[in-house]
């Protein structure tokens, strides 16, 4: 055990300005670092180790919610489904569930920039002020994944209350964690025998009539839908929302996707760079003793990659804290991860946030803030970074 005075890590839940502790760590960057659960962990990060450790093999993420091992945080889901894009190619599933998140896949496109229409359009006739994130990202990110499963939108508050718990940093065990999950995987079940339900649910619910998935149980097929559901919308919220949140704070960079809407998709790279909604590290296992830059890593430690560190690495990104729309390799970021766990919905995640932009540019060319920057509330203890609030006018 060190003895050393450890950082506690994560750092702070404020998403309007990178964390002091980033510059300190250049010169460190695998750092020894306190996890909210008491345990110690390295984090990573600068961009070409950050790298290294989410493609190399001898680091796992399942075996991150193996038992006893160091974690960043008590479990808020059931261990088995922590690698859950794992279990969804190990059950034969992999291809419906690719299928469905194809952003090309059934009018999906046509569909995402008519909700975002219709909700901007909600909100003109309301009237400033609102709450963009509670009006527009938040919706256009549950009802988007409604659609993928093919269940009612109006199912959507229900699953996205649980959100709230199910994404919790918590120390110790959350106690609504499991009532959270029992009570999803249920409403899920439920939706696998209702005839009228389509897309991705109606997909795995035929499958039950195949002797190839005779392995798979009516909870098993419910996971898919939970977690995609879970993971999709808070990936997708989150990242639109800071976003948003990112062009408001750069007004140049607003003004220039009005007059150049052409340049929205390779805007979409610089914010996924440039953005914080990533609020811990993205975990790892150390399977075998590995050489890590200056540092031996031990088989069974705990790794963190600090993404919003690699992101802004000098070495990699010129002048990092400058948003810049024509920065040639924006689209390097580590913001989907990398490896055998690189994002499969990485497609889907980013037409997503270009469409809505691309409407809020056109219906709402005048955007802004519609409180100081240092009025809004910042979620904490949660693995992203969101105002709960996100006041705006036009």
């Amino acid at each position: 055990m060190s003895t050393e005075t450890l950082l506690d890590f994560p750092f702070s839940a404020r998403g309007d300005q990178l964390p002091p502790e980033i510059e300190e760590l250049r010169a460190e960057p695998v750092k020894r670092v306190r996890t909210i659960a008491g345990d110690e962990a390295w984090l990573v990060s600068s961009y070409p180790l950050a790298k290294q450790v989410l493609e190399d093999p001898r680091f796992s993420l399942k075996d991150t919610s193996a038992p006893g091992v160091p974690r960043q945080y008590a479990l808020t889901i059931p261990p088995e489904v922590v690698n859950n894009m794992g279990n969804i190619t190990g059950a034969g599933l992999r291809k419906a569930v690719l299928k469905a998140i194809n952003p090309k896949t059934d009018g999906l496109i046509d569909w995402m920039r008519a909700q975002a229409t219709t909700l901007v359009d909600s909100l003109l006739s309301h009237g400033a002020p609102v709450d963009l994130r509670g009006q527009f990202t938040n919706p256009y990110a549950e009802n988007l994944h409604c659609r993928i499963l093919g269940i009612p939108e109006s199912d959507a508050p229900r699953l996205a209350a649980s959100l709230d718990i199910a994404f919790m940093n918590s120390a110790c065990p959350v106690t609504g964690a499991k009532l959270n999950w029992d009570r999803d995987i249920a409403y899920m079940v439920e939706r696998l025998d209702d005839p009228t339900t389509t897309g991705l649910i109606a997909e795995l619910a035929a499958l039950r009539n195949d002797p190839d998935y005779d392995h798979l149980t009516d909870e098993m097929l419910a996971t898919v839908g939970v977690t995609l559901f879970g993971a999709g919308v808070i990936s997708t919220m989150g990242f639109l929302t800071m976003a948003i949140f990112s062009l408001l704070q750069n007004p140049e960079m607003w003004e220039r996707l009005r007059k150049e809407p052409e340049k929205i998709p390779a805007a979409v790279d610089e914010l996924l760079r440039i953005n914080l909604s990533i609020a811990d590290g993205l975990p790892r296992l150390a399977l075998e003793d590995v050489t890590l830059g200056d540092v031996e890593v031990k088989k069974g430690e705990l790794m963190l990659v600090l993404v919003e560190a690699a992101n802004t690495d000098p070495d990699v990104y010129p002048d990092p804290h400058v948003a810049d729309i024509d920065r040639p390799n924006a689209g390097t970021h580590l913001s989907f991860g990398g490896g055998q766990h690189y994002c499969p919905a990485t497609a889907l995640g980013k037409r997503h946030t270009e469409i809505a932009i691309e409407v809020l540019l056109e219906k709402m060319p005048h955007l802004a803030l519609a409180v100081p920057v240092d009025q809004l509330v910042w979620r904490t203890r949660f693995m992203k970074r969101i105002p709960e609030r996100l006041p705006v006018l036009w």
